[in-house]
This record gives structure tokens, C-alpha cells and sequence, in this order.
């Protein structure tokens, strides 16, 4: 009966260990790692920088840089009553970036097409 207990508890600990190594390797999913907004869409983790006039958005899948060559965006910025489009293209490896600017608190549609992919929408509010 001991040997059972014992087998038993060392089997669940065992389990526990296991998921433990994937807790770790997505603890930064959802993080910032630009100073920006985390926005999902499908396989695919956003992150969108507004700084000096410029946005950026980053794409990635599980911290794993998502390449952006070919691909087109839109990001609409809703300010109170002001609405704005800023058109995103290719600015580096998984990188998107236009001219543009988003407050906080502005309510962002993140809109971005790959030519092999279907397309994808994220919605997420600036800090």
C-alpha cells in the first residue's frame, strides 16, 4: 500500500515537472518586450509601439520572430471622436511601421495581411 502511495505521488510529481518547463518558456507571452500594447491574432503575438511619430508593430509567435516581408497592415486609432489609419509595410525582419501616432487610451485596430495567409485582426488599447 506504501509502495503504491509513494509510486503515485512520484508519477504526479513527475507530471507537474513536466508542464513546468512549458510555463517557463512562454512566460514572456503577452509581455511587452518593446514598451508597447500586446495584441493576438491567431498563431501570431503583435506588439504595437507608438513613439516620436512612428508606429511599429512587432510580430511574433511564441517569442519567435514572425517575418513580415510581403506582408501589408492597417492600424486604426480611435481618439474620443478622432479616427485615424496609419498603412504599415515592411520595415525589417518581423517588423511593421508607418507615420502615426496613437495616445493613450486610444482604441486600436491592428489589421495585417500576409500574400499566403488569410488576413488578421487584433484589437488592443495604448497605455
Amino acid at each position: 500500500m506504501r509502495n503504491k502511495f509513494v509510486f503515485t505521488a512520484a508519477a504526479g510529481f513527475l507530471a507537474l515537472s513536466l508542464n513546468a518547463g512549458q510555463v517557463l518558456a512562454h512566460a514572456e507571452h503577452g509581455q511587452p518586450q518593446y514598451g508597447g500594447v500586446v495584441a493576438e491574432a491567431g498563431e501570431v503575438q503583435f506588439e504595437i509601439v507608438g513613439k516620436a511619430g512612428q508606429i511599429t508593430v512587432y510580430a511574433t509567435n511564441h517569442g519567435v520572430p514572425v517575418a513580415t516581408a510581403g506582408a501589408s497592415g492597417k492600424l486604426t486609432v480611435l481618439a474620443g471622436a478622432q479616427k485615424t489609419e496609419v498603412l504599415l509595410k515592411p520595415a525589417g525582419d518581423n517588423r511593421l511601421a508607418g507615420p502615426g501616432n496613437a495616445a493613450a487610451g486610444a482604441k486600436l485596430l491592428l489589421q495585417v495581411q500576409w500574400s499566403d495567409k488569410k488576413p488578421l485582426q487584433a484589437r488592443a488599447v495604448m497605455p
